[in-house]
């Protein structure tokens, strides 16, 4: 099958800007084939690189001497004595919930309690934030409900319970909701487990949910402005399975006990892409 031609309303669909295309040549000085378009897509978006807000996240503390790890790990882990640390990490699902209330929001929980049980520590609590537009906005009552009952739903069929939260209304969130979903585990020093690996020889295994359809391009997403077609958006968001996820994280705790796991990464939004990249 012959691929598609790499044109600028290709490029645009994929979600970069001139700058950014013309950045994509520099780094590896040739035009991109369309899977390495989709690769450079996946990975400069604003859920994968926080190509916009990074700035002022740096400005953020992430130092201290309680501190085990900072910002570039799947999560963070703070020490809190008696060979304990807490392993935590916040997330946003804006787009997703946005186009599909139910499913962004419960992925969105979903993905955070994976960055938690990769780094060897069991999710014990979550949390979350939420902010809507206007009351009387035609879509507001529709969303809440749906994230509401997208997170709800998906903590407690993986069993951790989410144990406080927040929500706000102003109307400059009329074209697009604000969920942040934060969850926290705990973990003995001794089984703190990390994503890079080196060596030669190694075997790499693949393992979770069966791959499908369903949250492909979801990561492109997060970079898009809505119009009038958000429902033909609808399949870039992914279908949560919590059950399927439990099992893996019993499985993983448990690998992780025997000497077989060098290095774990979760899977992220783009899948293969991100955890290869990450």
């Amino acid at each position: 099958m012959l691929e598609p031609a790499i044109t600028s309303e290709l490029i645009e669909s994929h979600g970069l800007n001139s700058s950014e295309y013309d950045l994509l040549l520099e780094i590896i000085g040739r035009n991109p084939t369309f899977t390495e378009l989709g690769i450079f897509s996946a990975m400069w978006n604003e859920h994968c690189s926080y190509k916009s807000s990074k700035k002022w996240l740096r400005l953020l503390p992430t130092k201290g001497e309680n501190v085990i790890c900072g910002p570039g790990e799947n999560a963070g882990i703070v020490d809190i004595g008696d060979n304990q640390a807490v392993v935590f990490k916040m997330e946003s699902h804006n787009h997703p919930s946005y186009i599909e209330p139910h499913q962004g929001a419960a992925t969105g929980v979903g993905g955070i309690l994976r960055d938690i049980f990769t780094m060897g520590a069991r999710p014990i609590a979550a949390m979350n934030a939420l902010s809507f537009g206007e009351i009387n906005h035609p879509r507001t009552k529709e969303l809440v409900h749906g994230v509401v009952e997208g997170i709800g739903s998906y903590g407690n069929s993986f069993g951790v319970p989410t144990v406080g939260g927040e929500i706000r209304f102003n109307k400059s969130y009329n074209g697009n909701c604000l969920v942040n979903a934060f969850a926290a585990g705990l973990v003995d020093h001794n089984m703190i487990f990390y994503s890079a690996a080196s060596g030669v020889g190694m075997p790499v295994v693949y393992l979770g949910a069966k791959t499908g359809r369903d949250g492909v391009g979801g990561a492109t997403m997060a970079s898009a402005e809505f119009d009038d077609t958000i429902e033909e958006k609808r399949p870039t968001v992914q279908v949560g399975d919590p059950f399927t996820e439990k099992r893996l994280l019993e499985a993983c705790l448990e690998l992780m006990k025997t000497d077989a796991v060098v290095s774990i990464q979760d899977m992220g939004a783009a899948g293969l892409t991100c955890s290869a990249v990450e």
